[in-house]
């Protein structure tokens, strides 16, 4: 095991950006409380496209999504927003 000796001062600014960043991330995950997230192959059977047309949607940017790991999710809101824009265009 090896030990690392920083100074005092140094250490502080290191804990003071961790809490920054910790509180960043606290308003972050307590701003969207009330969104409802849809997972791929509920936006799919929702628009009634493949998987493949809703790749398409999120290789355009047509559509808003997240990804964790290799699924995607989509925030409710953002799939009314992309569901009013088809309308708009037809």
């Amino acid at each position: 095991m090896e030990i690392v000796v920083i100074e005092k001062k140094t250490f502080e600014q290191m804990i003071g950006s961790f809490q920054d960043f910790a509180n960043q991330v606290k308003t972050l995950c307590n701003s969207n409380n009330n969104e409802t997230w849809l997972n791929n192959d509920a936006v799919c059977a929702l628009l009634q496209v493949s998987k493949r047309t809703m790749q398409s949607f999120r290789d355009s940017g047509a559509i808003a999504f997240s990804q964790i790991g290799h699924k995607c999710f989509y925030k409710a809101s953002d799939v009314e927003l992309f569901i009013q824009k088809q309308q708009i265009n037809t």
